[in-house]
């Protein structure tokens, strides 16, 4: 089939190229066989070749078959860049009609979607300023894809964000954020996110283009992905520095962010735990504040809530991101209760490893001893010599810490563990042994 098609490229008749070009484009876009298929029969030259003349239905039959072939692969993609479809590409961005513009735009797109050389290669053709001259049109649908464009070249490094800060692009993209259309919020919410994430001069820029306060309410928004693109872009200005982190709490994020935990599920939860975590990170009053806005609870309800390993994982580093600072910022992660569900986790052969060293950190690191005695009467001997650690550390300094371990019977239970002579966990019962007297220890 696909050499009948390839001479019905230069028939006479207008609509029966087209129409060729059109089921290319549709056998391409199947399967990555069916591409190389195309690619193979010389038929991308043949389709570039004839661009300049032709009618605007023909160029976007033809960007459609360039995006069905690049779509598959970074070689698929290399193929129609060595043909010479960039510079083709370029010049229908130049043009005057919204669908091929529109068709240019989403195959430069995939083209720069898989790795920093063709980015840069789609960069070096010169379409960035024409996709910020896109997105300043009025078509909806263009606006889309050349945000989405913009969104794939600053991806992969910092010096092609660059490119697209420089050409003006965020000032364009801070002033879509409002825009009603959902999947144009989307687009926008990723490329402003893919700017950002690079480095703290970047982040800044986005920060500074006044996307405060109006990102927070897409938080709110009833598409998913808006949400979920939303509070990633305030978790990439969040990562950076102390300052921007403070920038956003004082916006009123991190009351938005635990809010907007509160009311999703599953994957969309993510980027709005990691943000919790990345805030409480840099500082003990960043940590506290967070502590305040009730971060604590929602993060708890994640550990419960949520089925996927990498969500827990995420949920149970940002709580110990908030309780890492000092003994008060632990002893409000311990009071919500938590340990209990972490040693469950733990002890759950379906936890991955790194769930499972996030769930002990938390409980190596907390001196709160009313929550950790419980876990004296359940937890397994990797996790108890830690546990009796914290003990050896406060109950010689606290008579009436000594007091409750005793009537709570902590210290029963201490006695009943079989610690190896010599052991770190053989020296940390003496230590605790030694501050009773012999009898109440017999």
């Amino acid at each position: 089939v696909v050499c009948l098609l390839r001479p019905l490229l230069l028939d006479v008749v207008p609509s029966i190229r087209q129409i060729a070009a059109l089921a290319l484009g549709r056998l391409a876009d199947y399967d990555v066989e069916l591409a190389e298929a195309v690619v193979k029969a010389g038929i991308v030259p043949q389709l570039i070749g004839s661009l300049p003349e032709e009618s605007r239905y023909y160029k976007k039959a033809a960007a459609f078959v360039l995006r069905a072939i690049a779509k598959h692969s970074p070689q698929l993609a290399n193929a129609i860049v060595q043909c010479g479809a960039l510079y083709m590409l370029v010049i229908c961005l130049e043009g005057f009609d919204p669908g091929v513009k529109e068709g240019a735009s989403w195959a430069l797109g995939y083209i720069a979607r898989h790795n920093p050389e063709l980015s840069q290669a789609v960069v070096d053709a010169g379409a960035v300023p024409l996709l910020v001259l896109c997105i300043q049109e009025p078509e909806i649908a263009l606006k889309r894809i050349a945000a989405s464009t913009l969104s794939d070249i600053s991806k992969h490094s910092p010096e092609l964000a660059q490119t697209v800060v420089d050409a003006g692009a965020i000032a364009y993209l801070a002033q879509m954020i409002p825009n009603p259309d959902a999947k144009l919020k989307r687009q926008v919410l990723s490329a402003l996110s893919q700017i950002a994430k690079h480095s703290v001069i970047l982040a800044q820029l986005v920060a500074e283009a006044e996307i405060f306060p109006v990102v927070l309410t897409c938080l709110k928004n009833s598409d998913d992905y808006v949400k979920k693109n939303g509070a990633t872009l305030i978790r990439e200005i969040a990562k950076h520095t102390p300052e921007l982190s403070q920038y956003v709490v004082n916006s009123g994020g991190v009351a938005a962010v635990i809010d907007y935990i509160g009311s999703c599920r599953g994957t969309v939860r993510l980027p709005g735990i990691m943000t919790l975590g990345y805030v409480a990170a840099h500082s003990e009053n960043l940590s506290m504040a967070v502590i305040v806005s009730k971060g604590i609870p929602s993060l708890c309800l994640c550990l419960v809530e949520e089925h996927e390993d990498h969500i827990k994982a995420a949920a149970a580093w940002a709580l110990g991101q908030i309780g890492r600072h000092t003994t008060e910022h632990a002893r409000h992660v311990a009071v919500a209760n938590v340990l209990p569900t972490l040693l469950d986790i733990f002890m759950d052969p379906r936890s991955s490893e790194d769930l499972k060293t996030k769930a002990k950190n938390i409980l190596q690191k907390c001196t709160y001893l009313p929550a950790l005695e419980p876990l004296l009467h359940e937890a397994p001997l990797s996790i108890m010599h830690h546990i009796i650690g914290q003990f050896s550390k406060v109950l010689p300094h606290d008579n009436k810490a000594r007091r409750l371990f005793v009537t709570t019977g902590g210290l029963k239970k201490v006695q009943e563990i079989k610690a190896e002579s010599g052991s770190l966990l053989w020296e940390y019962i003496n230590i605790i042994n030694n501050c009773y007297p012999e009898e109440i220890v017999r």
